[in-house]
């Protein structure tokens, strides 16, 4: 065997750019696998710590009207304080849940400085629910949300884009003309497909409705289920409770969605399918012009080396011998690509990774091993009938060809 793989590698060495011609279908093929299943496990890596860094057990609910015809029956869309305080006595395998007023951006004003920052308008538990510590300072309390107290908790980058420190804290700024002091820092978060989680203001809910009343009867909010285990069986009494408050028939949609983590990163894996089906395509349209790469030049391979063949024959070579030599040489050849395919594959993650929005492109071993049964297993299948042709040659007619 050692001697079948020493020769197929002679016979490589002596036609380098043939071979390199021949298993380019084969490099195109083990190096789109390798990048896209480097990327699918960087970004699932990804997601799933930032999953960790919404908060344990935690969900989303919002008013929305229901896409069709049914959704355009449907009265008013409304969520208010009542439903919350309803979810927050009637569901029991809730463990926290808070307000969510967002706004997309709001005017800051900190001496000469003027910016546009996301805000939200939140209760104290927000902070456990959203595992959203605050590093300097002190996050708002029951008491500043019952009040209405002018306070707020701003991130780390709107420190960076007002050029101050921490020492903020304390001070006050202007958010949307109004006076609020600034009584935390959050802890850096880091960005999530490039949206920055630090690039944001926290004030209490309460103070938010009042500078803001439309969305007195549009709330959302968060919650926190008691445990991981109980997140179907919170999810389920939100939707009962909600369902029977806004009295919708059994044949009515939800006027509001529930969004929990599973969902969200359910959400992703479909992603990722469409992105293996995309790979699949690829990598079989590569597979298969390599394979076929691979077969020509092994038939003809066969061809001019038919003498030799014969000779090979003529001094007690078997049938078995010849079959396994250029079985020997379309696999060397096949698997000589899929190490090309896997080193321009780890380059290409290594690139990638280089990018400030990209997230760590991690390459599995078993990807690798991957890559080397596909380009194998191609080398077998598409070397098989040169493989046959050459050990069914008669010898003597074998011999006499020119």
């Amino acid at each position: 065997m050692l001697a079948n793989v020493q020769n197929a590698l002679e016979q490589l060495w002596s036609h380098k750019m043939r071979s390199i011609l021949t298993v380019l279908g084969i490099v195109i093929a083990v190096t789109s696998t390798i990048t896209v299943v480097g990327v699918i496990q960087g970004f699932t890596g990804y997601v799933s710590e930032f999953l960790q860094g919404l908060g344990t057990n935690a969900m989303w609910v919002w008013p929305q009207r229901p896409a069709g015809e049914a959704g355009k029956r449907l009265g008013r869309i409304e969520l208010d304080e009542r439903d919350l305080a309803a979810v927050e006595a009637g569901c029991s395998a809730l463990r926290r849940i808070s307000p969510l007023i967002r706004r997309p951006t709001v005017a800051v004003r900190y001496g000469r400085e003027e910016l546009s920052i996301p805000l939200e308008g939140t209760a104290a538990e927000y902070h456990a629910i959203r595992n959203f510590p605050v590093g300097s300072g002190r996050p708002f309390a029951v008491v500043d949300v019952e009040r209405a107290h002018h306070v707020c908790v701003v991130g780390r980058e709107v420190l960076r884009k007002l050029n101050v420190d921490e020492g903020l804290v304390g001070q006050t700024i202007l958010l949307d003309g109004q006076r609020f002091r600034v009584i935390g820092v959050l802890e850096e978060k880091g960005s999530f497909l490039g949206d920055n989680q630090d690039n944001i203001i926290l004030i209490p809910y309460t103070i938010a409705l009042k500078m803001y009343p439309a969305s007195r009867h549009k709330l959302a909010f968060t919650a926190q289920a008691v445990s991981e285990q109980g997140v179907p069986e919170a999810r389920s009494q939100i939707v009962n409770l909600l369902r029977r408050r806004h009295g919708l028939a059994a044949f009515q949609p939800n006027d509001f969605n529930v969004m929990t983590q599973d969902e969200i990163l359910e959400t992703f894996n479909n992603l990722s399918l469409v992105a293996t089906a995309v790979l699949a395509g690829i990598v079989g349209i590569s597979l298969l012009v390599g394979g076929i790469g691979i077969m020509n030049v092994m038939l003809v391979s066969v061809t001019e080396r038919t003498r030799e063949i014969g000779l090979r024959k003529a001094v007690g070579a078997r049938r078995r011998d010849v079959l396994v030599q250029f079985l020997t040489e379309a696999v060397t050849l096949s698997v000589a690509g899929g190490g090309l395919g896997i080193a321009l594959g780890h380059a290409f993650c290594a690139i990638a990774s280089l990018h400030p929005q990209m997230v760590d492109v991690v390459v599995p071993w078993w990807a690798v091993v991957l890559g080397f049964g596909i380009s194998g297993s191609t080398g077998v299948v598409f070397g098989l009938v040169p493989a046959v042709k050459a050990a069914l040659l008669n010898p003597i007619d074998a011999l006499r060809h020119e």
